[in-house]
């Protein structure tokens, strides 16, 4: 369902194309899409889950978790504690998961927002983690970057799983902003070096170099990103990277997420959401 959504997108884009003045790169038309919600706000972040609940944050660093329509669901103030929230998970919507990196903190929330539990990564040993992601089995995946390697912890923040040291399987080593869990390979993304993939016992099988994209996302089998000006879509194994420009009133985004269902954009002062057809 989901590959056969992203897919449909990605052909109606190309059937809906403009004439593009650059070879090999459709022209992505806007008049494809529909707006469906303006949420006006100082938003900082947001992110997506699979029901179509948003969580955004404000400048003071409050999360609320919104439903479909835009209309309030949940909060979560107790910020202060922690700090910036760097990263926000909801690939589970039951367990929300919060990276406060500065603090080397990983909350865990309820579909409530209602904190669950705490991890101190740094009494863990986990001293520079820069990104998390949530795990196949509702563990926590965490990439260690002074032992080199992706570990899985469990919500007590003890090791479950851990891959070989990437400076024996790598000459350089990344260090990735993104972890996506997402049929039944984990992905890396770096935007130096591009996407690094392994099983779910930390073995590598492939890395892919796309290097200095945004907003990387992974649907299935599809992996998608985009740079300032093009929208970037890719298989593994099908040699075939396609790109579409991204219309000039789509440019300029702060951030883009895409769903099955809906594309959101973030821009200063507001949050969009747009259908497509």
């Amino acid at each position: 369902m989901l590959k056969s959504a992203v897919i449909a997108c990605f052909i109606l884009i190309g059937q809906l194309a403009a004439s593009a003045q650059t070879v090999g790169v459709h022209q992505l038309s806007d008049t494809s899409f529909k707006i469906q919600l303006i949420l006006k706000g100082d938003y900082t972040d947001f992110n997506v889950d699979n029901l179509g609940n948003l969580y955004v944050v404000n400048q003071t660093g409050q999360l609320k978790k919104l439903g479909p329509n835009g209309d309030s669901l949940a909060v979560f103030n107790n910020v202060r504690q922690y700090g910036k929230i760097h990263f926000i998970d909801v690939s589970n919507p039951l367990k929300v998961l919060l990276h406060f990196k500065d603090f080397g903190t990983v909350v865990v929330l309820d579909r409530f927002l209602n904190a669950r539990n705490s991890i101190d990564l740094r009494r863990q040993q986990l001293f520079q983690v820069k990104s998390i992601g949530q795990s196949y089995d509702n563990n926590i995946w965490v990439y260690d970057e002074l032992e080199s390697k992706l570990k899985r912890i469990g919500e007590d923040g003890r090791t479950i799983d851990q891959s070989a040291d990437f400076r024996q399987l790598f000459d350089s080593t990344p260090s990735p902003s993104f972890i996506v869990d997402q049929n039944k390979l984990v992905y890396l993304y770096d935007p130096t070096k591009g996407a690094y993939l392994f099983d779910y016992y930390g073995t590598f099988k492939n890395r892919i170099r796309f290097l200095g994209w945004t907003d990387f996302m992974v649907i299935g089998n599809t992996i998608l990103g985009r740079d300032e000006n093009i929208l970037y879509k890719y298989e593994p194994g099908s040699l075939n990277l396609q790109e579409y420009r991204i219309p000039p009133e789509m440019q300029h985004a702060r951030k883009i997420k895409i769903t099955p269902a809906n594309i959101y954009l973030l821009r200063d002062g507001q949050l969009e959401v747009y259908s497509y057809r």
